[in-house]
């Protein structure tokens, strides 16, 4: 069973499928979260079961219930609960849910809105001309300046997205020479040129990933993985920013909310 810790303890705790002995100098939210998360990745806790209420931890912890929250609020960023008000927090199937398909936020911003940590690694960055592809999607002329992005993004550590971005080089001047790594694409956009984004038109598919894409994401060709085709707008409706990504399907799922209407 989970172990049992108190604000008294001095000795060593252990936990469910943990035979390591933990430092008495760990907090007792860690402790709890540690203990939670065993039980859950043993199977004490399968998918869609509910974790025992508040009072019920605080009480087979010897904790407090600020403590019992914080454990259940790192375990709601990893994905692993979903609190549902007035129902308490339940298992989920283990996959973070990204919000960011479904709204004109860009990843970087809802991925540290969640608490998240987010890291992004820079693959490619510089200037080129349109292709055919481009140019529709921006309503360019082939050929016109861009910039291109390929981008790797972190999740907690994971590789979860790979994504290509292209941007009118009309309006980005210079973003080719701009540092980017674990920095927010849409931040730079607003702060050095005044570009808002304000609506997206998104296409979803499932793809095969190629073999060099996979070794990119440090996955297996067979992982399976969604492709994300946007174009994003200004206000004027001038198309800003045109990517396309590919987001591992096994480490996290899209959540869209529709909202009610005439």
């Amino acid at each position: 069973m989970d172990a049992i810790v108190t604000p008294a303890r001095r000795g060593p705790a252990t936990v469910e499928g943990d035979v390591t002995a933990h430092d008495p100098a760990t907090p007792l939210w860690q402790q709890v979260y540690t203990g939670l998360r065993s039980s859950i990745e043993t199977g004490r806790y399968s998918p869609e079961s509910r974790l025992p209420s508040e009072s019920e931890l605080c009480r087979k912890y010897g904790v407090s219930r600020p403590v019992v929250r914080r454990a259940i609020a790192e375990l709601r960023n990893e994905g692993l609960v979903a609190t549902i008000k007035g129902s308490g927090a339940f298992v989920t199937d283990g996959r973070l849910e990204d919000d960011f398909v479904g709204t004109r936020s860009g990843f970087f911003d809802e991925m540290t809105s969640k608490g998240r940590q987010l890291r992004t690694h820079v693959l490619a960055q510089g200037a080129g001309k349109a292709t055919a592809k481009e140019a529709q999607r921006l309503e360019l002329r082939p050929g016109d300046p861009v910039v291109r992005l390929e981008r790797l993004r972190y999740v907690n550590d994971v590789p979860t997205l790979l994504v290509w971005t292209t941007l009118p080089g009309a309006l980005v001047p210079g973003l080719e020479e701009i540092p980017l790594e674990n920095a927010s694409l849409y931040a730079t956009l607003r702060e050095r040129y005044g570009l808002l984004p304000y609506s997206a038109e998104r296409w979803l598919e499932a793809i095969k990933i190629s073999p060099g894409d996979a070794w990119k994401m440090s996955i297996e060709p067979d992982t399976p993985v969604l492709g994300i085709e946007s174009v994003v707008r200004a206000p004027s409706r001038v198309p800003i920013e045109y990517y396309y990504a590919l987001q591992r399907t096994d480490v996290s799922r899209v959540h869209l909310t529709i909202n009610g209407g005439s």
